[in-house]
């Protein structure tokens, strides 16, 4: 009886992991952390209980970093983390560590940035070997369990370390501080030049003419396969091309964001955007969801939305209103927060839940929808997807697209597509559902409340100005400590974390300060105001400019790191220059405009070696070359005239501008300003000179889409 009740005991534990024992990580609140719960990896999280093992024991460590949407994460968690032979070996020979990258973004750029200095790529997931005083000196990406395809197996790989580790510790540690040394050096050690000034508008000129020099004129996009979204890039190369009137940069910026939405990259369903496309014409995605991805393809196509050529206006406006569709109806928690992410598979398969066979439309649909919706969206008999990743794929998968997008469609054919897509969703909906990772994090909460707060405008959407106040009210409540004026990075399951991350204040700040500029509402400002205190406080780098990714008091972060790089996430030295230019003008406070100012001539000689790098910033140093336009308006917020003067302000290509109300804490000029015979009244200014006041929402845009005015009547006689 006693064997039998073993035997059925493993059988158990082999069906299902979570009938394993639970290791550390069960008491996380990471949803890639408890993923691994019950791994027979003895896994540790970050923390000093495994630096002091460590150090106790004298052995390397393990670090691997993930996140809990990461397809080729799960299936090493599945081929290695679950293999009792490697798991033994781990626990006997190495400290492991599991890390969530989007908790902690400061460590996981270290640690990347290591891998790809010593020649090993960079992705995730990443597994990095280490000295018990966190410093690398091997790792990789996904490795299989075993050698394949001439790849070396994980265990082979733990093996050799765990070998070199006895016989030659002296040469792995001496190579573990000549890396460190270097790392520091080149990402830590820059200094402002003694004749540092402001870039200008030179490097935003450099990053557009690179980005086009890289277009992809047949499929769209500005890179070869796969295809990322980039969104920074394309709206430096958008708005660069508006500005100088350059239509082949409009033109290639408008293609790209008609391919990208048309391809199976968007969701021809449920909306929104997967992560990227594994080929260079948009088709088939890599297809979890980002939240992150989401919210600044919502704010470019709100971009686009307002300064394409008015024929690609509306389908612009109709993607971003997709995306909002998507957002606030699968990643919304009841309170307003905004979920991360959900999963590129379901049921052990990547794209499950997204893909079609031609026999599905024809057994779901009649035969003359099914006829019209198989051309529509480029459905075949042998299908254009498969998942290589799964043991067993599934055969004849199609992943939506819109081949036919240059050609509009007629109304009847429209309502047509709109019965099908609503036949489809339902039949969608009974599929397991992709995990959804519901971990809230500031950061990109504050990306997607700027672009909740701009759609409101842009779009003229209650709804989504609704959204936006919700989530700041919970980002406030929840997330920020107002006796220590701190912000917390992540919030899940009632919990949470102690990180102070500078991302999550750069893009939070900004966040609200979009909320303010839609809503007028004086408490917005002055939160923007309170978290810009702390920002400069924790992070910046008084002597030389810029801000640090963490706070001084981390003792367990390697080195101190400026973000310098728009990626898939935009650096938060760009955002903040961003936002303290347009909190300067808002407050009429030079010290913000100074910050932002010294931040941009920290990172001049970046912008001027690799703009490219950096074209978020690059729009922001050509913005600080100028005067920004500021359109005041005074009256009640809450009034009907009120709301549209503020539309109007929105609706118009002006990059530069802010817009701002006369209730404390507003600067003192606009809080002078009179509406005028009782209605709401807009005073729309650049530098030292003013417009005629103006209650008509036409005249306004009418200003913002003029040049900034030069000789225009003094803010003294505007009065």
């Amino acid at each position: 009886m006693a064997l039998l009740s073993l035997v059925t005991a493993v059988a158990t534990i082999a069906a299902d992991p979570a009938a394993r024992p639970a290791n550390r990580l069960a008491r996380e609140k990471s949803p890639y952390l408890l993923q691994h719960a019950h791994n027979p990896v003895d896994w540790y999280p970050w923390g000093d209980e495994a630096f002091a093992k460590a150090a106790r024991e004298n052995k390397p460590i393990l670090l691997s970093i993930g996140y809990a949407t990461c397809h080729w994460c799960h299936v090493m968690e599945r081929e290695s983390f679950m293999d009792e032979t490697i798991a033994d070996f781990l626990n006997r020979h190495f400290v492991n560590i599991k890390l969530d990258r989007e908790e902690r973004p400061d460590l996981d750029r270290i640690y990347m940035s290591a891998l790809q200095a010593m020649g090993l790529g960079g992705g995730w997931p990443l597994n990095v070997f280490m000295t018990p005083e966190r410093k690398p000196f091997f790792g990789g990406t996904y490795f299989p369990p075993r050698p394949k395809g001439g790849q070396a197996g994980f265990l082979d790989v733990i093996e050799r370390i765990h070998g070199a580790w006895t016989e030659k510790e002296s040469e792995l540690r001496s190579n573990a501080d000549l890396l460190t040394s270097e790392l520091s050096r080149v990402l830590t050690t820059a200094t402002l030049p003694p004749d540092a000034t402001l870039p200008g508008s030179t490097p935003l000129q450099q990053a557009a003419a690179a980005a086009l020099a890289e277009y992809d004129a047949t499929n769209g996009g500005f890179a070869k396969a796969p295809k990322f979204p980039q969104p920074a890039v394309v709206s430096a190369v958008l708005r660069h091309g508006v500005d100088q009137k350059d239509q082949p940069l409009v033109a290639a910026a408008v293609h790209t964001l008609h391919a990208m939405a048309a391809g199976g990259l968007y969701d021809q369903l449920g909306d929104g955007f997967a992560r990227y496309a594994v080929d260079e014409s948009w088709l088939v995605p890599h297809f979890e969801k980002m939240l992150y991805d989401n919210a600044q393809l919502a704010c470019l196509y709100l971009e686009a939305a307002v300064a394409a050529p008015a024929a690609d206006r509306p389908r612009m406006a109709e993607v971003a209103r997709g995306i909002f569709r998507y957002v606030l109806r699968d990643m919304t928690s009841p309170d307003g927060a905004f979920f991360s992410a959900e999963d590129a598979q379901s049921e052990g398969h990547e794209g499950k839940f997204y893909t079609w066979t031609k026999a599905d439309f024809e057994r779901l649909l009649s035969p003359e929808e099914a006829a019209f919706a198989i051309r529509h969206f480029g459905v075949t008999e042998s299908g254009n997807f498969e998942d290589h990743s799964h043991p067993e794929p599934l055969k004849n998968q199609n992943v939506l697209s819109l081949p036919h997008w240059r050609t509009p469609l007629a109304e009847a054919d429209a309502a047509r597509l709109a019965t099908i897509k609503s036949k489809l969703l339902e039949a969608r909906s009974q599929r397991v559902r992709p995990l959804r990772d519901d971990k809230v994090l500031a950061s990109w909460n504050g990306l997607m409340l700027s672009a909740c707060a701009r759609g409101a405008m842009v779009l003229r959407d209650e709804a989504l100005l609704t959204a936006a106040t919700r989530n700041a009210t919970f980002l406030r409540s929840t997330l920020w400590n107002p006796a220590t004026r701190s912000l917390t990075h992540r919030w899940r399951d009632g919990g949470r974390d102690s990180a102070q991350v500078f991302n999550s204040y750069a893009y939070v700040l900004q966040g609200v300060l979009d909320l303010y500029q839609a809503s007028l509402d004086a408490q917005w400002l002055t939160w923007a105001l309170e978290l810009a205190e702390s920002a400069v406080k924790t992070f910046y780098d008084h002597e030389h400019g810029g801000f640090f990714q963490n706070g001084p008091d981390d003792a367990t972060v390697l080195l101190r790191l400026k973000e310098d790089y728009d990626d898939a996430e935009p650096s938060g030295n760009s955002v903040v220059v961003g936002a303290l230019l347009q909190l300067s003008a808002i407050t009429d406070q030079p010290r913000w405009r100074d910050i932002g100012e010294k931040t941009l001539k920290f990172f001049a000689p970046k912008l001027a070696e690799n703009p490219g790098a950096l074209p978020l910033m690059a729009q922001f140093a050509a913005n600080a070359s100028s005067e920004p336009f500021r359109i005041v308006i005074a009256g009640d917020p809450m009034a009907p005239e009120t709301l549209r003067l503020r539309q109007a302000a929105w609706s118009v290509h002006a990059p530069n501008k802010v817009v701002l109300g006369t209730a404390a804490p507003a600067e003192e000029f606009a809080r002078s300003l009179p509406a005028r015979d009782g209605k709401a009244t807009a005073y729309v200014c650049s530098g030292k000179f003013c417009h005629l006041p103006t209650h008509d929402p036409d005249t306004v845009a009418a200003h913002l889409s003029a040049p900034p005015p030069t000789g225009s009547l003094p803010p003294a006689a505007a009065q």
